[in-house]
């Protein structure tokens, strides 16, 4: 259950230093190469369809391996883990058939993470992490109905609530993550005031959006400004960035976060960009070298790794930043800030 006294821990360490974010609980996973019959376990042996790629799944039918994993990040040096749940939502777990069981899976990813993180001997943060989904709300599907949706904002809504209340008992903080559709972002948003409402609980909230290519904006069409102001009215705990770009492409747009925020950043970029066979070439040493550089320069608060980050690119991350400040929260000046695709501020 979260711990007052934890949180208060990490608030007083970030204080003085780079919190450490772990790295990626995918590319882990992968490194076990489970099989479909691995994935099924014994539970699910005769599942309608194929479940082979559900990370999710693993919580339940191989714990002993995600457990593991969050150990091993701590291990390197994090001060935070996040929850295997990138997908446990009733939206994204219909690929599989397995909406029925998407609060379990839920439930179990943070159980896990919260075991790993109890007994660490040590005060480590767990991060409930909550994903975009596999549907979009402000884009369609069919190029031909640019007005189709396949869900509705209450169906996002309601599916996170109920991942909400699922990870809540175990998790210390909600992490809404990989935002490439701010709308989504809103409905994750609700779904968690909807939640501090109805359980009086105030876990709070840490935000971090995706770049997703060359263009600097989120796949929705904003700029990292624009986006911080799309979603400042959660006051979340962080925001930041995550995926989708390695160090070097993701730093304009972290500077461009750290400028404006009036919280801490957050940011967590893959090991460089995948080759031709999607896998990560960025050693830790390379990719610890340029996020150094960004602590250096007084950007971030929280440093961690997204796809392709293994616990030595966590290690080395740790090591690299060990003793440096983090970045001081700024106080801007009274506006009114709004955002569409880009960011508008009315001054006072």
């Amino acid at each position: 259950m979260r711990s007052e006294a934890l949180i208060a821990d990490l608030e007083k360490k970030a204080q003085g230093a780079i919190l450490i974010l772990d790295g990626a609980m995918g590319t882990m996973l992968q490194k076990y190469t489970f099989s479909e019959e691995q994935f099924r376990g014994d539970r699910f042996a005769d599942w309608q369809s194929p479940v082979q790629g559900n990370n999710d799944l693993l919580n339940l039918t191989q714990p002993d391996a995600v457990r593991t994993i969050h150990t091993k990040f701590i291990e390197a040096g994090a001060d935070l883990i996040e929850t295997n749940t990138f997908s446990a939502t009733t939206i994204a777990q219909g690929d599989y058939h397995m909406q029925d069981i998407a609060a379990e899976i839920a439930a179990a990813g943070a159980r896990l993470a919260r075991e790993a993180a109890d007994a660490a001997g040590k005060p480590v943060g767990v991060l409930g992490a909550i994903g975009p989904t596999n549907k979009t709300l402000s884009l369609s599907p069919d190029v031909n109905n640019p007005g189709y949706r396949e869900v509705t904002f209450d169906d996002v809504r309601d599916a996170y609530l109920e991942q909400a209340r699922a990870m809540a008992p175990y998790i210390d903080f909600f992490l809404i993550e990989t935002v490439f559709d701010t709308l989504n972002a809103k409905a994750a948003i609700k779904a968690v005031m909807d939640y501090r409402a109805e359980s009086g609980d105030d876990t709070p909230v840490i935000i971090s959006g995706t770049i997703t290519d060359a263009s600097g904006r989120t796949l929705s069409g904003q700029t990292a400004e624009a986006f911080w102001h799309s979603v400042r009215h959660a006051q979340p705990w962080a925001i930041g960035l995550n995926c989708a770009l390695g160090a070097k492409m993701m730093r304009p747009h972290i500077a461009a976060n750290s400028k404006v925020a009036d919280t801490k950043v957050i940011a967590y970029p893959n090991a460089g960009l995948p080759n031709e066979f999607g896998e990560y070439d960025e050693l830790p040493e390379q990719t610890a070298s340029q996020l150094e550089e960004w602590a250096k320069s007084g950007l971030v608060n929280v440093l961690g790794g997204c796809c392709g980050t293994t616990p030595p690119h966590i290690a080395a991350i740790s090591k690299a930043v060990e003793g440096k400040a983090p970045r001081i929260i700024p106080e801007p000046p009274r506006a009114m800030r709004l955002s569409g695709l880009e960011p508008f501020q009315l001054a006072s």
